[in-house]
C-alpha cells in the first residue's frame, strides 16, 4: 500500500480533504460536514511537557489529602476520593466503585503517564519503545477520563451538606481545580500530532506561512469542488494517526501505527442497537429505584434523583436543581432517543437532514459524560456523611442502574458511525444498491 500525502479524511462524512497549512490558532473544518480535520499546534507542543508534570503533581495533591470535612453536633468527618470508593465498594456497589475508581483515578492518571512517557524522548527527538500501542491507548482513553465532572458533583455535594452541617474545603478540592483546568489545557492539544513528531512528518508550527498567491486564492476561491469520498477513490484512512492509504486492504494494519485498517466500524449498526437496547432497560430502574440512601436521628429517607432535584428546587437552589435535572435526567433520555434516531435513519439509509444529524451527532459525543454527575455526587456522600449515631448516607440500587446507562449510551455513541449518515448520498451518486453496512459487517469478520 501506498501513503496519500497532503491529505485528510474527514471522519464524520468520509470526504476526502487537501490538508492546508494553519496560521497560529487556525482550526480547519471540513466544509460538508463541518467536522474538525485539523488545528494548529503552534508552540502548545512545547507547553504540555511542563504541564504533565504540573498535573502529577497536582493529582498526586489531589488524591492523597482530604476533599471536604463537615463537623456536626462536634463531631467531624473527612474523605478522600480513595476513600469515597472505598466506602462504595464495601457497601456491595462494587460496579459503581469501580466506575468512580476509573474515570477520576485509573484513566487520568494513566492518560498522564503515557503523556509524560512520550514527551520526554521525543522532546530529545527520541522515539520511546512502545510508542504506538501507548498514543493509540491514549487516544481510547480521552473520552472516559472525567475529572471536570467529578469537581462539579463535589460542589453539589458540599451545597446539599451546606443546609445540616460546616463544610470545609481541604486541599484535595484546590488541587482538583488547578487539576481540571490544566487537563482541560492537555486534553485541546490534538494526539494525532504525536505520530507526526514521531515519524517527522511536516509539523503544522514550522509550514511555510501561505504566499500571496495562496492568500489570494483562499481569499477568492474558485468555484466549489464535487466532493469525493475515501470510498469513491478506493482510500482508507487511519482512525488513531489520521494517515491515508491507497490499495491498502481491508483488516490490513496501518504502516505507521499498526491499527487494523476499515472503511468503516465493523458491525456498528448492530453494536450500537445492543447498546441502546441496553441503556433503555435499564433507564426505568436508574429514575424510580432510590439512589441515595439517608439514615439520621429522624429516620431513613430514600432518593432517587427526581426527588433530590425536587429537593434543590424547594430550597430555593433553582440554578442547582435545573442543572442536576438536565445532567441526569434529559441528558440520558435525549441521548437515547437522540441515538436510536441516528442509527435507524443510517440503517433505512435515509438522506434526510445529514448535515443537521452530523452536527447532532458532534454535540452528544460532549454533553454524554456530564450525566455522571449524579454517580460522583451519590459517591462522594457515600464516603464523607458516616457519622455515627447522628447520620450516615448510602448508595441506592438505582445509582448501579443510573451509571449503567451512562456507561451504555458512551459506549453507544463511540459504536455509531457518523460515516454511515451519509453513505446513501454516496451510494446513489455511485449507482450502488448494496448495503453497506452489510459489507461492513462482512469485511469486519474476514479481519
Amino acid at each position: 500500500m501506498k501513503e496519500v500525502p497532503d491529505s485528510i479524511v474527514c471522519e464524520g462524512c468520509d470526504a476526502v480533504c487537501r490538508r492546508v497549512p494553519l496560521r497560529r490558532r487556525e482550526i480547519s473544518h471540513c466544509e460538508r460536514c463541518g467536522t474538525e480535520l485539523d488545528r494548529h499546534a503552534g508552540g502548545q507542543s512545547a507547553r504540555v511537557l511542563p504541564l504533565t508534570v504540573a498535573s502529577l503533581i497536582l493529582f498526586a495533591i489531589a488524591n492523597l489529602f482530604p476533599i471536604v470535612q463537615i463537623e456536626l453536633q462536634g463531631l467531624t468527618s473527612q474523605t478522600t476520593l480513595a476513600g469515597a470508593v472505598v466506602a462504595l465498594s464495601v457497601e456491595g456497589m462494587s460496579p459503581v466503585a469501580l466506575l468512580v475508581l476509573a474515570t477520576t483515578i485509573l484513566f487520568p492518571l494513566l492518560q498522564l503517564c503515557i503523556l509524560f512517557y512520550v514527551l520526554v524522548p521525543l522532546h530529545y527527538e527520541r522515539r520511546p519503545a512502545g510508542f504506538a500501542v501507548l498514543v493509540r491507548l491514549l487516544q481510547s482513553l480521552r473520552p472516559w477520563g472525567m475529572v471536570e465532572v467529578f469537581l462539579l458533583g463535589v460542589l453539589v455535594a458540599i451545597i446539599k451538606l451546606g443546609s445540616i452541617a460546616q463544610v470545609i474545603a481541604g486541599p484535595a478540592l484546590w488541587a482538583f481545580v488547578g487539576l481540571t483546568v490544566l487537563l482541560t489545557a492537555i486534553l485541546s492539544f490534538n494526539p494525532r500530532t504525536f505520530w507526526e513528531l514521531a515519524f517527522e512528518l511536516p509539523w503544522p508550527g514550522q509550514v511555510p506561512r501561505p504566499t500571496a498567491e495562496r492568500r489570494d486564492a483562499a481569499a477568492h476561491p474558485a468555484a466549489p469542488q464535487p466532493v469525493h469520498t475515501a470510498s469513491e477513490l478506493g482510500l482508507l484512512s487511519c482512525h488513531h494517526c489520521g494517515t491515508v492509504w491507497q490499495g491498502a486492504a481491508i483488516g490490513e494494519p496501518c504502516a505507521r501505527c499498526s491499527t487494523r485498517l476499515h472503511r468503516r466500524k465493523p458491525d456498528s449498526i448492530n453494536r450500537t442497537w445492543a447498546l441502546l437496547l441496553s441503556a433503555a432497560i435499564l433507564y426505568l430502574p436508574a429514575n424510580l429505584l432510590p439512589v441515595m440512601i439517608t439514615r439520621s436521628l429522624f429516620g431513613i429517607q430514600q432518593d432517587t434523583i427526581l426527588s433530590g432535584v425536587i429537593y434543590f428546587w424547594v430550597s430555593g437552589a433553582y440554578g442547582l436543581a435545573a442543572l442536576i435535572f438536565v445532567a441526569s435526567f434529559l441528558v440520558p433520555l435525549f441521548k437515547l432517543a437522540a441515538l436510536t434516531l441516528l442509527n435507524l435513519l443510517a440503517q433505512r439509509r435515509s438522506d434526510w437532514r445529514q448535515l443537521e444529524r452530523a452536527r447532532l451527532y458532534r454535540m452528544l459525543e460532549v454533553i454524554g459524560r456530564w450525566s455522571m454527575l449524579d454517580v460522583f455526587v451519590v459517591a462522594l456522600l457515600a464516603g464523607l456523611v458516616r457519622i455515627q449515631g447522628f447520620a450516615e448516607i448510602t448508595a441506592g440500587v438505582g445509582i448501579a442502574a443510573f451509571g449503567g446507562v451512562v456507561v451504555l449510551t458512551m459506549l453507544a455513541s463511540l459504536s455509531f458511525d457518523p460515516r454511515l449518515t451519509w453513505d446513501t448520498r454516496e451510494a446513489r451518486r455511485r449507482g450502488a444498491g448494496a448495503d453497506d453496512e452489510m459489507k461492513t459487517s462482512e469485511e469486519g469478520k474476514n479481519a
